[in-house]
């Protein structure tokens, strides 16, 4: 019995060992017309897209925040689940690479008729007993690739998995900044609204005495008291935005809706230079990209799929093992039976299913080739449009600084000549007005250039990804019920051993 076993094994390793061809195109990176240099030009530029950009806004809240969010953020943790689906998605396509050995073992009693033909002559006991064991091997030969062709495709599933999850991570460290930073130009907001309101209840307050002792009119004193009522108005609505946005970015925090702790006002915040000299191939490494590229690489594998349907499959069967009808001679050598097979199975007519599947695989290759370029594409445009656009906005923002200083002076000159009887009430409250819009206006746009700042960072990636990566793998890999021993694909792309980089 141990020489049967010995040459089934041979036979079946012998098999594994023929060649066999793989059918379907092998994936080629298609060409890419990559710019040389982006479409603005900047004059102060620093190349920092690859450090952990956020920290140069020197806010310790902030990098708290970020932190937090890489570490509990519920849509992080959904994708990091999702890798460890996809990585056993890898080992179910590349278990058909190997043999199936399986075992079983079966007792029966039965009772036979003596009215049928063969039945036991008489004096022959009518009941009777079988015992059976065998060990069973099965190995369909991946003569055409399916096999292989299959587990390429699912080793791009997973990375296009892990790439997604990249992208994630880059989305949500950019949607707290943002957030973030909304939330210190909504505060300063709302302490100029504050401050306004103050000043013109004191002016109602005056006029109402001026108007009692005859000085004023009873339309400078409705002046004053609309004025008042105009700023009161932006008040609630200001706290309701900050509302909103707390409650948004505690969502990105993982946790209840809630106040979010602030460091500094948006007048503290470190404004950073603009991010450049940055090669633009370095874009083709954004993670999108890098998943559209591996969702091109499945569907390219599915096309072999497709076409090794038209060919046969072969496959080796064996058994090994014991039969009697005494268990007490079960184990004796004459008690063993063994079977060695071959199979061929292939289609000959399938209604022009398989043409159909094979055109399937096909068209949806090229709508994923399509999709990978315009990806770069749209990557490219978002950069140029950051770009240009946080350039403009610094040089509004200088012009409305500048704007602001000049109603001050403005407002201080109307006040002084009103209060010297040269020009009218009207006249002050044109300057109060005016002064407290571009406040509010200059705030809002200085909010905006640190926003464009951060789609700056969004836009190029960079690989400031991997370290806010690795923030959120200290937390969700691997899974306390994880098995110590992963293959290469379960580790994150930070932490995946260097020798195993590739599928």
């Amino acid at each position: 019995m141990k020489r049967l076993l010995k040459q089934s094994i041979l036979v079946l390793a012998m098999a594994g060992m023929a060649g066999c061809t793989t059918l379907g195109p092998d994936y080629q990176p298609p060409e890419v017309d990559v710019p040389q240099q982006w479409q603005s030009s900047l004059t102060e530029a620093s190349t920092v897209a690859d450090r952990e950009w956020w920290k140069l806004f020197q806010d310790p809240v902030l990098d708290e925040l970020i932190q937090q969010a890489l570490e509990n953020n519920r849509d992080l943790r959904i994708a990091a689940a999702r890798i460890l689906e996809y990585a056993a998605r890898v080992d179910i396509a590349r278990a058909g690479l190997y043999p199936n050995l399986g075992y079983g073992a079966d007792v029966a009693r039965t009772q036979s008729s003596r009215n049928t033909l063969g039945a036991p002559p008489d004096g022959v006991g009518r009941v009777g007993s079988n015992y059976h064991a065998a060990l069973s091997v099965g190995w369909e030969l991946d003569f055409w690739g399916r096999i292989q062709r299959s587990t390429e495709a699912a080793r791009a599933n997973l990375l296009a998995e892990e790439y997604g999850r990249r992208a994630l991570v880059l989305s949500l460290v950019s949607s707290v900044a943002t957030a973030y930073i909304e939330l210190l130009s909504l505060d300063r907001q709302l302490e100029i609204a504050r401050d306004t309101l103050k000043r013109r209840a004191e002016n109602v307050d005056l006029f109402r005495v001026q108007f009692e002792g005859g000085v004023v009119s009873e339309l400078e004193v409705a002046q004053a008291r609309a004025e008042y009522e105009t700023t009161a108005i932006l008040i609630p609505a200001i706290e309701q935005q900050i509302s909103i946005t707390e409650y948004n970015l505690s969502l990105l925090l993982g946790r209840n809706p809630g106040p979010v702790a602030r460091h500094a006002s948006i007048a503290q915040l470190v404004l950073p230079q603009v991010p450049g000299d940055i090669p633009s191939q370095v874009l083709l490494q954004r993670p999108d990209i890098l998943q559209a590229e591996q969702d091109l690489v499945a569907a390219n594998a599915l096309i072999g799929v497709a076409r090794a349907a038209y060919f046969p499959s072969i496959s080796l069967t064996g058994l090994l093992g014991l039969a009697s009808a005494q268990l007490s001679t079960l184990l004796e050598g004459a008690s063993g039976i063994w079977n060695a097979g071959a199979a061929l199975a292939g289609p000959i007519f399938s209604g022009g299913e398989l043409d159909a599947r094979l055109r399937v695989s096909e068209a949806v290759q090229q709508q994923l080739l399509q999709k990978y370029l315009v990806t770069i594409q749209r990557a490219f445009s978002e950069v140029d449009k950051a770009l240009i656009s946080s350039q403009k906005l610094r040089e509004v923002l200088a012009a409305s600084q500048r704007q602001v200083k000049a109603l001050k002076d403005y407002n201080k000159y109307a006040r002084e000549r009103y209060d010297e009887g040269y020009v009218s009430y009207i006249e002050v409250l044109d300057a109060e007005r005016r002064l407290f819009d571009a406040e509010l206006e200059y705030t809002r746009r200085q909010g905006n250039s640190y926003v464009a700042l951060v789609a700056i960072y969004r836009a190029m990636g960079g690989s400031w990804v991997d370290a806010a990566e690795a923030v959120a793998d200290k937390v969700d890999f691997p899974p306390q019920d994880a098995p110590e021993s992963r293959h290469w694909w379960e580790y994150p792309p930070a932490t995946r051993p260097a020798a195993q980089n590739q599928p």
